[in-house]
Formats: C-alpha cells, structure tokens, sequence
C-alpha cells in the first residue's frame, strides 16, 4: 500500500503536535507544582479538591468568628469586670453606713461617692462597640440598655430598656457561640444605689433609725444578688467560652493542617515520574523530526 507524501506529513505533524502538547502540559504541571491543571487530568482528584478546599474555606471562616469573637468577649469582659468593681465600692460605702454610730454629716459625705459609683455602673452598662452598638442590650443593640428617667422618684429612675435575646455567631460545624451579655439585674441595683445615695444625703438622716437601716439591709442585698453574684456569673460564662473557643481554634487549626497535606498527597505533583514522562516525550518529539527527516530524503529510486 502506498501512502502519499502529503498524508505521511500530516501524520507526522499531528504526532509531533500531541507530543508538543503533552510537554508543554508537563512543563505547566512542573511549573506550578500541581499534577490536576483541569477536571479531566483526574475527574476523582478533581472532585476531591474541591471539597478539600470548601472545608478549608469553612473553617477559615469559623477561624475569622473566632478571632472576632474573641475581641468581642473581651470586650464584654473588661466592662463586667468595671461593673462588678464599682458594685463592690459601693458595698464598701453602704456596710460603712449600716454602723449605727455614723453621724449625719458622716452619712451625708458618704451620699456623693455613691452617687459616682452609681453613675460610672450605668455608664458601663451602657457601653458600645466600635460599631457603635450597644453591648449589653441583647439583640436590641441601637437602644441603650440603661435608660434614667430623672423625673421619677428615688428607687424608680432607672430602667432596663433592652432584652435577654442573644446573637449567636457560628464557630464551627454545629457549634454557635453567644456573642453577648444582657444586664437585665443591673436596673434593681442602680434603684437601689439610688435610693440609699437619696436618703444619705437627706441632713436629718439617722443611721440607726429602723427605716434607715431596713433600706440600708435591701440595698446591700440586692447589690449581693443583683451585682455580685449576677456579675460574677457572667464573667465565669464568658471564661468558659474563651476556653470553648481557644479549644475550637486549635482543632480547626489541626483541620488545616489536615486538609494542607490532603490537598497535597491529592494534587501535589511528584517531579521526579513528571520530569521523566518529560524526557520521554522530548525525546520522542526529537526521535519523529529525526526519522521525518531521514524518510523524507527517501526515493523510489532508491530501491530500483
């Protein structure tokens, strides 16, 4: 059988061009360090990066609440704590009070601190955010969740104005985390700081009157309740939660790290099998231009 010159060079040429082609793919594969350029080099691999890198998207994205989160926590944390402190001073203020043998001016003088410390707890009740938004007012963060109306009498000026909603943020697959704190207890307090700073600083107050020392009794029972121990319950919540969250980013880190070798054991190229495929085809690309060249200088003549 007899093949045209014509057909001999365009079978050549296509196998010079697949053998091209299959370099240059090597030569990208080598460049990049990666041996699944497209789906079809390895539709299984393929379909396996993909869900390698949408878990590896997920955690980073729960790694990111995390490191938000955790701003925030401390945040919370840090104006708790300036609460509990000034509920604290204050209960200094009304034991002092409750002695019997305090004087009037004594009771009076004693009236202005309590009035500052019951200013800086709502103050830090009413904390916001670097948003703007209020932190302890539950779900309702644009309302202040302290609100002092000064017309009312002594005992009733404060009101608790946001709600116990809490705004849960994801941290991981199944796992929310509360992100904030409501101070719904810290209205009584601030009544009662109120009322007791109110009667102190009446000049006929008498510390060993029944009255006095009744509304003296109530108000350190609230600040134990309603400031102490609601307080210091708050804080303990939100150092469990820094443990949760510093327990859930080191396991998502380890999921990183996981998925790195994964996606690696899955689409690293090995360059040692890639360099010797390529040595095979270049030299297959030399070995067809050198019998192109030989048969091409083939004549019929040649054998007659």
């Amino acid at each position: 059988m007899r093949i045209s010159s014509r057909h001999f060079g365009d079978t050549m040429l296509w196998t010079l061009h697949a053998s091209s082609g299959k370099a240059a793919e090597l030569m990208q594969k080598i460049g990049s360090g990666q041996r699944i350029q497209r789906p079809s080099d390895d539709p299984i691999g393929a379909v396996r990066l993909m869900q390698l890198e949408r878990d590896a998207s997920r955690v980073a994205q729960y790694q990111k609440n995390i490191d938000t989160l955790s701003v925030r926590l401390m945040q919370n944390e840090a104006h708790l704590d300036s609460m509990l402190q000034s509920v604290m001073s204050a209960r200094d203020v009304l034991l002092a009070a409750s002695d019997g043998s305090v004087s009037a001016g004594d009771l009076n003088a004693m009236a202005g601190p309590l009035r500052s410390l019951t200013d800086a707890l709502a103050q830090a009740a009413n904390a916001k955010d670097g948003n703007g938004r209020y932190l302890f007012a539950g779900t309702l963060t644009d309302t202040p969740p302290i609100e002092f109306d000064a017309t009312a009498p002594a005992g009733s000026r404060y009101r608790f104005a946001g709600n116990i909603g809490q705004q849960y943020v994801a941290v991981g697959d199944g796992v929310t985390q509360a992100a904030n704190v409501a101070v719904e207890n810290l209205e009584r307090v601030l009544n009662g700081l109120d009322l007791a700073a109110e009667a102190l600083a009446d000049p006929a107050v008498d510390g060993s009157a029944p009255a006095t020392r009744t509304m003296l009794a109530d108000a350190l029972n609230v600040l134990d309740v309603d400031g102490i121990d609601a307080l210091s319950g708050k804080i303990a919540t939100l150092g469990a939660a820094h443990n949760t969250l510093a327990l859930l980013a080191d396991n998502h880190a380890a999921m990183r790290v996981a998925n790195g070798q994964a996606s690696t054991l899955v689409g690293e190229l090995d360059f040692a099998e890639a360099i010797e495929e390529l040595n095979q085809y270049t030299m297959a690309v030399q070995g067809t231009y050198h019998a192109y060249g030989k048969i091409r200088q083939l004549s019929l003549f040649d054998v007659i």
